[in-house]
């Protein structure tokens, strides 16, 4: 009997890749950030390019978090239509966000060509098609307006879809020249392997018992009984962030992934592309770098790991048959399934930035299905906000808003 792993395919591809050790002696430094994934290394990384004592901790091994579950597909789309995030939040704030996330993905690529990272970084199209004939209308829409605003973006019909990506029954989409996608798990070591060798002090397997804040600094007591005395704390541990806020500021969900052998056909009408579609949820699909076919969706409002994990087998089913309805000629075999947590903001939009009730704290939480692009923009609020500068997309991203 075949067993499929339940592991997330990034784990057991790239195994334990750095070790680092818990905290075993009281430190005092200008910068703590929490959570080792890959929003953690990013925030890390521009700390110490602007020259602070920094220190990361993470509660379990490094990346073993949302970053060993994402897809890592690097879209500069909201899960916000940027239409509806014009009636939203207003013209000016929803353009610029799209642009910021735009920007990101080319930002990454200098990132990973800084650091020599292995994580098979590759620019890619990206294919936004309509799942049901009746999301025509708002997806054109859509199309229509980031045209307006000067996205390079073309409109395909059905046949054109089906002859240039042998794709079946969607009605028409949005083809777009941005996107990417990386190994995310791979990436953020290989920014934290960088990092480290200039002086980042790592420490995993290092929880937080408890912190105090004040104006002019915090003071962390670990679970090892040792302190950590730093000018700012920056939380980057995503969705384990509604541990300490206690607004209800981001919705939990549940989602799946499916990872599929390594194809030996040719599938060059994939390996260029990014797809998902206009179904809720919606399902996303790309390849990976060593020819396999990534897909997922099947979203879940409860994140329960027992209930979740129990509907493995029926959620893998139903991204199987979809994908057969999809791509009927694709022979496509089964070799992982894994489920992951993430947040889903009221507006799509991250939270970057103070929160009123933590002195000396900055959070970056990068919600959403393009949580990487978030995090990278990231870097610049933080890099301005501990210089006491404005950046002007952080009134769209605060708390609160």
């Amino acid at each position: 009997m075949k067993l499929k792993s339940s592991e997330p395919f990034w784990l057991v591809k790239n195994g334990i890749i750095n070790s680092y050790p818990s905290l075993r002696e009281n430190l005092d430094t200008e910068i703590l950030i929490v959570g080792g994934g890959i929003t953690g290394s990013l925030i890390a990384h521009q700390c110490m390019a602007d020259g602070y004592k920094t220190v990361l901790i993470d509660r379990r091994e490094i990346g073993h978090g949302s970053t060993s579950a994402t897809t890592s597909m690097l879209q500069y789309e909201i899960d916000v239509p940027l239409h509806q995030l014009i009636d939203l939040i207003g013209e000016k704030a929803a353009v610029d966000s799209y642009w910021a996330c735009y920007k990101s993905i080319d930002d990454l690529k200098k990132i990973v060509q800084q650091v020599k990272s292995d994580c098979g970084f590759k620019k890619k199209e990206s294919l936004y098609f309509a799942a049901l004939k009746k999301d025509v209308g708002w997806l054109k829409k859509e199309f229509e307006a980031r045209k307006k605003i000067g996205m390079p973006v073309k409109w395909l019909e059905a046949d054109e879809i089906e002859e240039k990506f042998h794709i079946k029954h969607s009605y028409g989409g949005i083809l777009s020249e941005q996107g990417g996608s990386i190994d995310a798990f791979q990436l953020a070591h290989d920014i934290l392997a960088y990092n480290h060798e200039k002086g980042l002090q790592i420490f995993d397997k290092t929880d937080i018992k408890k912190v105090t804040y004040k104006q002019n600094g915090v003071t962390v007591l670990t679970e090892h009984g040792t302190t950590i005395t730093a000018k700012k704390i920056i939380y980057c541990n995503g969705f384990e962030s509604t541990e300490i806020i206690k607004d209800k500021f981001v919705k939990l969900l549940s989602t799946y992934a499916i990872v599929g052998e390594r194809f030996e056909d040719d599938q060059s009408h994939l390996n260029d592309t990014l797809f998902w579609n206009t179904a809720e949820p919606y399902m996303y699909m790309r390849t990976t770098d060593d020819n396999r076919l990534l897909i997922g969706g099947e979203d879940e409002d409860f994140v329960d790991a027992a209930k979740r994990d129990s509907l493995l087998n029926e959620k893998s089913d139903k991204l199987t048959k979809y994908l057969k309805k999809i791509l009927p000629d694709y022979d496509f075999r089964m070799d992982f399934v894994w489920a992951g947590t993430f947040g889903e903001t009221k507006d799509g939009l991250p939270y970057i930035g103070k929160h009123p009730n933590f002195p000396s704290t900055y959070f970056v939480l990068g919600f959403g299905g393009n949580g990487i692009t978030f995090s990278v923009i990231g870097m610049e609020l933080v890099s301005e906000m501990l210089k006491n500068k404005k950046h002007p997309l952080a009134e769209y991203f605060k708390f609160r808003r």
